[in-house]
């Protein structure tokens, strides 16, 4: 419990310089032990932030993903599009493309990922997931609703969507907003704010591969892109943003085997783009009218 008479920074600092000198007494005598600890903390999801109210008369589900049920809500009628949150988020932070999508004549479907918002934990219990949970829900989900005509995939979620296209599953087009380029990124910069050391570090990494079923090299947009096959992809990323890299974005554009489009913003960090009028309206014009790629399919087959 909080102690009233502390400022919230005091205690994260608090909690950070404890555990710093936890992560160097494991590297000095118990790495594999710093390991397990590292690996319980880097998979355990944090609180959402706060969701605007979206539509409220859409169809709710449940699909059983390995021993629990991941929950959503469908909304329309047409070809399915799916909306896929990120780390610590739930899948009405996207809900600002639902009804725009659904008057462009498409079935949207949104999610709460494993152990987010009001799904069950996945085998990682209570509080914990990781990406490759996350790729189970979207498949499950996929199954239930058809192929996808496009993914809206935010931060995180850009990993575990390109996992399923990789796999195997139908995606028309995808739409990455803010994504996430790589795990191993975001490990580096989680070890140095813990001064973890190496002994320990490559202890979590292996905790993590056991785990996931994969190693933590393998989550990596640039690596997953290129074990699927090539479709058109718009990215949306705010320069700003002080979570993913814009940059990051930059390169994934460039080096896209299929059509590829970026809009940068700027003011918009890591989640207002989700709501930014402009925005929504740019990625419907991307994913564009349901009945018009009906019709370039059939003169496609033709």
């Amino acid at each position: 419990m909080r102690s009233k008479g502390l400022p919230k920074s005091t205690i994260v600092r608090a909690r950070v310089s404890a555990l710093r000198a936890g992560f160097g007494l494991a590297e000095k005598l118990a790495p594999s032990l710093g390991g397990r600890y590292a690996t319980r903390l880097w998979l355990t999801v944090p609180p959402a932030p706060p969701v605007p109210a979206g539509p409220a008369d859409g169809e709710s589900f449940d699909i059983r993903v390995g021993g629990g049920a991941v929950r959503g809500m469908s909304f329309g009628s047409g070809p399915s599009v799916y909306l896929m949150h990120g780390w610590g988020g739930v899948g009405g932070q996207l809900s600002a493309f639902v009804d725009p999508l659904r008057a462009a004549g498409y079935r949207v479907i949104l999610f709460d990922g494993p152990s987010h918002g009001g799904s069950d934990p996945g085998a990682c219990g209570p509080g914990r997931t990781h990406g490759v949970e996350f790729a189970a829900a979207l498949t499950a989900t996929m199954d239930r609703f058809g192929p996808a005509d496009a993914v809206i995939a935010h931060s995180m979620g850009a990993l575990p969507s390109l996992m399923t296209h990789r796999d195997g599953l139908s995606v028309g087009r995808f739409v990455l907003l803010a994504p996430m380029r790589d795990l191993s990124t975001h490990l580096d910069r989680f070890a140095v704010q813990v001064a973890m050391g190496t002994r320990t570090r490559r202890a979590m990494n292996e905790r993590i591969a056991r785990l996931v079923g994969q190693p933590v090299t393998g989550m990596d947009v640039r690596l997953l892109a290129g074990a699927a096959a090539p479709v058109p992809l718009l990215v949306v990323h705010d320069r700003g943003d002080r979570e993913t890299s814009h940059a990051h974005s930059v390169q994934l554009v460039e080096s896209w085997s299929g059509p590829a489009s970026m809009i940068s913003t700027d003011g918009l960090g890591h989640r207002r783009l989700l709501t930014d009028p402009s925005v929504v309206d740019q990625v419907v014009d991307f994913v564009g009218l349901a009945a018009d790629r009906d019709q370039a399919r059939t003169a496609a087959l033709a």
